[in-house]
């Protein structure tokens, strides 16, 4: 069984489902659902339809480049192994795919650290330009009035004493 890409969407398209057209220069596109099919009849572009992968990977919030992936396409070519190469191979895919996980999640903690730098430096702009809502123009100035006057006292005092 060979699981196809849909080319709108390019998620995977299971023998016995989806949608297959076939223009008159005898090229083949194969759709998952009517969705995407109706898309491509409107000449929808897949780059700004948000929820294509081609959206996703253009946006930046795919990971597009990935060796594991690129190893994963050449996977899908049938290959006859012996016994011995195929258990080999059986460890090195389980491999692919724990690698492929730590990728895609340090990639996602990389995105979202990201936002966070920008949220905290917006947020700075925000204060340094609205500093006086937060802080009082007279703020200090009681205190300094306050030393001020226990002084002109103390001098008083003193002046009384002589």
């Amino acid at each position: 069984m060979r699981i196809e890409k849909c080319y709108f969407c390019s998620g995977p398209v299971y023998s016995g489902h989806g949608m297959m057209f076939v223009r008159n220069d005898s090229k083949v596109f194969r759709f998952c659902r009517s969705k995407c099919h109706k898309n491509f009849k409107k000449k929808r572009n897949p780059r700004k339809t948000r929820w294509t992968k081609a959206f996703r990977k253009a946006t930046g919030k795919e990971l597009t480049v990935d060796n594991s992936l690129e190893f994963e396409k050449r996977r899908n070519i049938p290959v006859k192994y012996r016994r011995e190469l195929w258990n080999k191979t059986v460890e090195a895919m389980k491999k692919v795919e724990e690698i492929k996980l730590k990728r895609q999640t340090q990639f996602i903690k990389n995105r979202l650290k990201k936002g966070k730098e920008l949220e905290k430096a917006d947020a700075i702009n925000e204060v340094k330009k609205n500093i006086h809502l937060i802080k009082a123009p007279h703020a200090g100035k009681a205190r300094k009035m306050e030393e001020k006057m226990v002084e002109k006292l103390q001098e008083d005092v003193e002046m009384g004493e002589d």
